[in-house]
């Protein structure tokens, strides 16, 4: 929720390998020319050792683009072999510090300054060398005069990052250039956060990043969160990332052949990831800036939340509302309404009073539901708020001119924790501890944390007005406007023009914290403004969108981005925020939303109340749309699994499963959960089919398993579009783990697992499935409580074999879970009367037993289902059905 709302115009160990580094001399007799008289740098010195190479670089004439300042006239820079998937290259200047992402925010290897360099003498240089690994594919050159670099891609000798000369080095403005291929050669995705028409990256736009209280209602602005980071797919599906680890507002220029990044501060810090996979890439990603926290279970049920609930009355209003349409509510959520005068930790008395507060999330609790309730960073300037005296007391606001910064938001005046400062996130969590005494709530919802601030700071120094004034609200907004001043100062001297995009991840750390050490269990925490490595400590939603089908459609472009961003827990308001919603957009959107990892309704105050039970189609659609994504909980739980330990978005862009399909390189109206569900979702008013695209296999309906597409090749196909139905497929080759649908998933957890095989052309599938608490602090710890089982099927002339094969189990409670039901669906058709036999373990199971086999044909397959069964989850088994004819 923002500022009053309007309507738009619109860590792994260090890799250690024998590398053979390849200090290539070439044109080793020639001379490193100076050319004195062309602007930019060349290089006086190199050295190398181990896996890294080192340089110094000279400013040539009088530098470029003057007005924005001085350039800096000795850089230093580092290039190193880090992993065998993953190089960095560093450029900051040689005699002065400069401000960079502090190794406590994103810890990581630390950059060897300490490497000698060779002195120029009188034998000059080669012009370049070459820093490569046998085990790597990315190999780095240095050209000498002018300076540039290159990143390629040894395999292909393809060129992934190829500097032009024209670098600039200044206090407050670094410009660097690269080349792409020619045009249609690299389909680029990422740099956020933004809200995009098109999940991958136009031409001739630009990316803006300084986190900011811009409603996300408006696109191609900048937005709430900071992601200099991009996924480049080539030919073939062969694919890299690179990241800018560099906190500074900055605008980067994508014009189809190139891109330039043009930063206002902070050093040039780059990492490549050599892919090849877009999977592999975010797996390397994420292993460098953390994997994605774990989020409890309970979170992978259905939110409700709106700006403006009364009292509490109306709270239980709600919940009632739900229950009698039997449409699944996980959670409750409050806005800011809760709070007394809009103070943090505090209860209004006379419209939501503790005592009876405190029975009704008691009252939730015993019903298998969560309370969260939202916090904002600003303090309300009281002394009569123990919050504000106690903060006063240990000294843990944001300063500016030697005193606390006076900002104001929804209290009034407010000072702001500096979350940089140790103290303010021991304070932060004293305060959390405090409030869940009287209110025990299961999460916290932390915004307005980029800071917003409701007035304009006026210039203090040069630090407020920069030389170069980025797109900033895409009307070169000043950096100051709606926000904390960049000439604050944090802990320890830190500017707020350095760290103002950090602010939204260190709350979430400091609340991330805060909680796992009141609870003891897993933290759900919410924030709007992130940044690199947010995904450690926090599940993110896309703002305040509107309430309107171009809102529905970018959604899933800002959901897939924050996937490859380390963010998989993501979602957009259902059904909209601002405005006013209409029965058949909002049936729509759940349809959607049931499918985002992060599925909440919530609207402003103000507009029409959406609740899912309120329209009889709305309601139709929630009961269909989420009694499938209940049932598919197990399999969206393994996912976070594979999150957490992999960095594998939840919610994902067709061509991370079908890479080599260049017709999946632009396909951003359908998305996959993992490798193979399919949603295909309605996006325009009045329509009654959807037009899909189904790359290349077999894809089986998930309502009544009907097989939709058989083809050796990717096909578009018209399919039914229901007034109240979604359309979502799952791709032959999957086994798919699932429970019966219930009202929230502890009711849920507690039904039978049914499996769900959907067979390739091979007669092949398999999948696994994950089981913990639910709620343990870690998620597949090396102590920790859990089972992991994988399934896999194979297809013989006389049938089908069903496999699983127990890879860890510790996770007591499996142990009573059992497997009731198996379907297999893609087998060859067989005329009647074909005869049907199921073994288990070698055991022929007879109709006496409870075991029942249905066969039915469709089309020219059929699906065979296995009933009465009781395999425990956790014990090992083979499962074959016989057929003959």
């Amino acid at each position: 929720m923002a500022w009053p709302w309007s309507p738009p115009p619109r860590q792994t160990a260090r890799f250690v390998v024998v590398v053979v580094v390849a200090v290539v001399l070439l044109f080793a007799a020639a001379p490193w020319p100076r050319a004195a008289a062309q602007a930019g740098y060349h290089v006086v010195s190199v050295s190398g050792t181990g896996g890294q190479l080192s340089a110094r670089l000279e400013l040539t004439g009088a530098g470029q683009k003057a007005e924005l300042g001085p350039d800096v006239r000795r850089l230093s820079l580092t290039a190193s072999l880090e992993t065998d998937s993953r190089l960095h290259v560093r450029i900051t200047d040689a005699d002065h510090r400069r401000w960079e992402v502090p190794q406590s925010v994103i810890p990581r290897e630390a950059p060897r300054d300490d490497v000698p360099l060779e002195a120029s003498t009188g034998a000059s240089p080669p012009h370049s060398r070459v820093l490569s690994a046998a085990t790597s594919d990315l190999a780095f050159t240095l050209h000498a005069s002018p300076f540039r670099f290159t990143v390629s891609r040894r395999s292909s000798g393809d060129a992934l990052f190829d500097t032009s000369a024209a670098l600039v080095f200044k206090d407050r403005y670094l410009e660097l250039t690269t080349a792409l291929p020619p045009e249609g050669g690299a389909s680029l995705y990422g740099l956020g956060e933004h809200t995009k028409r098109t999940f991958r990256l136009q031409r001739n736009d630009t990316f803006t990043m300084w986190n900011a209280d811009i409603p996300a209602a408006n696109a191609d602005v900048n937005l709430y969160g900071s992601h200099p980071f991009y996924l480049d797919v080539r030919h073939a599906g062969a694919a890299h990332g690179v990241l800018l680890l560099n906190s500074n507002g900055m605008d980067v220029e994508y014009g189809g052949s190139y891109l330039t990044y043009k930063v206002i501060g902070g050093v040039l810090d780059l990492y490549f990831f050599a892919g090849p996979s877009p999977l592999d890439v975010v797996d390397q990603y994420t292993q460098l800036i953390g994997r994605p926290a774990p989020m409890p279970y309970w979170s992978f049920g259905f939110h409700q939340c709106r700006y403006g609930y009364k009292n509490l009355a109306d709270l239980e209003g709600v919940v009632a509302g739900y229950a009698k349409a039997r449409i699944p509510l996980e959670v409750m959520w409050t806005d800011i309404d809760y709070m007394d005068a809009f103070k943090d930790f505090t209860l209004d008395p006379v419209n939501f009073p503790a005592g009876p507060m405190r029975q009704f999330v008691d009252r939730l609790h015993r019903n298998g539901q969560k309370y969260v309730v939202i916090i904002d960073p600003g303090i309300s300037v009281n002394e009569t708020y123990g919050t504000y005296v106690r903060g006063m007391q240990q000294d843990v606001f944001l300063k500016r001119n030697g005193t606390n910064y006076l900002g104001k938001v929804w209290p009034g005046y407010v000072y702001f924790p500096d979350f940089l400062n140790p103290r303010a996130a021991e304070f932060w969590a004293r305060e959390i501890a405090l409030f869940r005494r009287t209110l025990p709530v299961d999460g916290l919802w932390i915004d307005m944390n980029e800071v917003s601030n409701f007035v304009d700071p006026a210039p203090l120094n040069a630090l407020d007005d920069p030389p170069y004034r980025i797109n900033n609200s895409g009307v070169h907004r000043p950096i100051n406007n709606k926000t904390t001043p960049a000439s604050a100062v944090h802990y320890g001297g830190v500017r707020d023009y350095d760290a103002h995009n950090l602010y939204g991840f260190l709350e979430a750390r400091a609340t991330h914290g805060a909680l796992l050490a009141d609870t003891g269990r897993r933290p759900f925490v919410l924030s709007r403004s992130t940044f690199v490595g947010s995904g450690r400590y926090t599940a993110h939603w896309t703002g305040d969108n509107a309430a309107t089908w171009d809102d529905l459609r970018y959604s899933i472009n800002t959901m897939l981005s924050f996937g490859l961003f380390g963010i998989p827990m993501v979602g957009a308001d259902i059904c909209g925020f601002g405005g006013n919603t209409t029965e058949e957009l909002c049936s729509r959107w759940i349809q959607l939303g049931a499918f985002y990892p992060f599925a909440r309704d919530h609207s402003a105050i103000g507009t029409v109340r959406r609740e899912l039970y309120l329209w009889e189609l709305v309601a139709r659609s929630a009961r269909k749309a989420l009694g499938l994504r209940y049932r598919l909980l197990p399999y969206m739980y393994t996912l976070m699994y594979e999150a957490h330990t992999t960095g594998a978005p939840i919610a994902r862009p067709l061509f991370f499963s079908y890479p080599k399909d260049e017709a999946t390189y632009g396909v951003d109206r359908q998305f996959l959960l993992g490798r193979g569900v399919l949603v295909s979702p309605v996006l325009e008013p009045g329509a009654t089919t959807v037009e899909a695209y189904f790359p290349a296999g077999r894809w089986f309906s998930l309502f009544d398993h009907e097989v939709v597409v058989a083809s050796a090749t990717g096909k578009h196909v018209t399919l039914p579009g229901p007034a109240d139905t979604v359309n979502v497929h799952v791709a032959g080759g999957n086994i798919l783990p699932l429970q019966l649908p219930e009202l929230t998933t502890s009711r849920a957890r507690q039904t039978a697992f049914h499996l769900l095989v959907a067979l390739a052309e091979d007669g092949s599938a398999s999948g696994e499935l994950f089981l913990d608490g639910g709620d343990l602090p870690e998620m597949a710890g090396p102590r920790g409580e859990w089972s992991l089982v994988r399934f896999s099927c194979t297809q013989g002339r006389d049938g089908v074999k069903l496999m699983s094969h127990v890879v860890h189990d510790a996770y007591g409670p499996s142990r009573k879970l059992v497997i009731g039901k198996v379907m297999f669906l893609g087998l060859p058709s067989l005329a009647p009367p074909g005869e049907f036999a199921v073994y288990v373990n070698g055991v022929k199971m007879a109709n006496s037993t409870g075991a029942t086999l249905g066969y039915q044909r469709r089309g020219a397959l059929g699906a065979a289902q296995v009933e009465g069964l009781s395999l425990v989850v956790v014990e090992e088994f083979e499962l074959k059905v016989v057929t003959s004819s």
